[in-house]
């Protein structure tokens, strides 16, 4: 009698490591791109939409000047003027070519993104004024390292240029972003609101996946969960509601105005979707609390009631939600959506409705740096998410089959006798198993 020898799976135990990251990995990845070029090949509505849009922006032109600055003030130090619309202004032009080239395949648009990243690269030593430059420092640190990371596949920039980048990142950005994270500028823990603690952990990470160290990633991932301060996800989204079956969570800076409310998700979305690309569930995390943060933040300002509870810190009592700027257009809702109702099937009503609010008031579909006026609040987010989260097939199935089709290697494939170990994104899963005859 012939004999064959089974493998019987026992146990599927999930470990997660440090393995390298996945480029690019940060708010878009290669299949998010080939989604992106597929859309735009077809001109595919809504997509298209945000494409023109893209496309007619200024900043997007193959013929835009950088302005770097060695020295970039934001707030006043008393003595020298504010200069950061230069460094906002030309990360929204780096994003913008660099999607520009990757959805098109016209070397142009690099090599003037390039240009931008090169000139900042060997310029830039420092960023100050008052405690708002870590303001800069997060915002704008989180949204370079991004464009940058598009830019990495191409051949056109030279490895020592992307090294010299990721110095400057690390020497000008991340030092203020750990400095605040671990100081607040010596005030109370509780001091500053949830938008600064968010941006300075959406830079910390992305800086971490641009120049591949774990640690300062996992430093940004460790605050989100336990940090001192307000980007603390337990301070940041402090109670929960259940109205009509639905939780609604609500944020710290809801009696605050509803325009740094509304930044506060922006933030939260795009820290949470470079920790998902890189294997990190913070979306999920704690039962999808930054979907019901989204949900009671959207609900009110589509125009809903809410309920809130009086807020109270070491500087203030909000005794009332507040409606100042009530309904402010932000592109960024197309992310939250996408991933939250498209990708996992739940319920984010309130944040579709904001999503279609803000898409109808920007001709269609979000837009990007320049298409939401003149000021720092219409570049705190890199926007375009019509082009770039939006999703064609709901479910799990296809975002966990692309990311093994895209990530999986037959090295990273190994039968040890009685386990199967199968690595992806920063995780690996062990399958224990038992061998024998019949």
């Amino acid at each position: 009698m012939m004999f064959t020898k089974q493998v019987f799976p026992l146990l599927i135990l999930l470990h997660c490591h440090a393995l390298a990251f996945v480029h690019p990995g940060m708010l878009h990845t290669e299949v998010d791109f080939t989604r992106m070029r597929a859309k735009v090949s077809a001109s595919a509505s809504p997509w298209i939409t945000s494409w023109n849009i893209l496309t007619s922006n200024s900043h997007a032109s193959a013929s835009y000047t950088p302005r770097p600055a060695a020295i970039i003030y934001r707030g006043s130090d008393g003595v020298h003027a504010e200069n950061y619309p230069q460094l906002y202004n030309d990360i929204a032009a780096t994003y913008a070519l660099a999607l520009r080239w990757k959805i098109s395949g016209n070397i142009t648009f690099a090599n003037t993104a390039v240009t931008i990243l090169n000139a900042w690269s060997s310029t830039l030593t420092s960023i100050q004024g008052s405690t708002d430059a870590d303001l800069a420092a997060g915002i704008y640190g989180y949204e370079f390292a991004n464009a940058a990371e598009i830019m990495r596949s191409f051949s056109g920039w030279t490895k020592n240029n992307q090294t010299a980048f990721g110095t400057m990142l690390h020497d000008v950005f991340f030092s203020i972003n750990h400095d605040f994270l671990v100081r607040h500028n010596n005030a109370a823990t509780d001091h500053y609101w949830a938008n600064w603690d968010l941006c300075n952990m959406a830079s910390m990470l992305a800086i971490g996946i641009f120049t591949d160290n774990v640690t300062m990633y996992e430093e940004a991932i460790t605050y989100f969960k336990s940090g001192v301060g307000n980007g603390n996800i337990d301070k940041f989204i402090w109670t929960n509601y259940i109205v009509d079956g639905q939780v609604l969570g609500q944020g710290q800076e809801a009696g605050r105005d509803q325009g740094h409310a509304t930044l506060d998700f922006a933030l939260a979305g795009a820290l949470a979707q470079m920790a998902y690309n890189q294997g990190d569930d913070l979306f999920a995390y704690q039962n999808n609390k930054i979907l019901s943060g989204s949900e009671y933040c959207a609900k009110y300002n589509a125009g809903f009631d809410v309920p809130y509870s009086s807020y109270t810190n070491s500087d203030v009592t909000q005794a009332v939600i507040s409606n100042s700027s009530r309904g402010t257009v932000r592109p960024e809702w197309e992310l939250l959506y996408a991933h939250y109702r498209d990708l996992k099937d739940l319920n984010a009503t309130y944040t579709g409705m904001m999503r279609d609010i803000v898409n109808n008031a920007s001709g269609g579909g979000e837009g990007g740096g320049g298409n939401y006026g003149p000021n720092s609040g219409g570049y705190d987010q890199l926007g375009y998410g019509t082009l770039t989260f939006r999703l064609t097939v709901p479910g799990f199935v296809e975002h966990w089959n692309l990311n093994l089709s895209q990530i999986l290697t037959i090295s990273q494939l190994q039968y040890h006798g009685f386990c199967l170990i199968i690595c992806f994104n920063k995780c690996c899963i062990i399958i224990l198993t038992l061998s024998g005859d019949p």
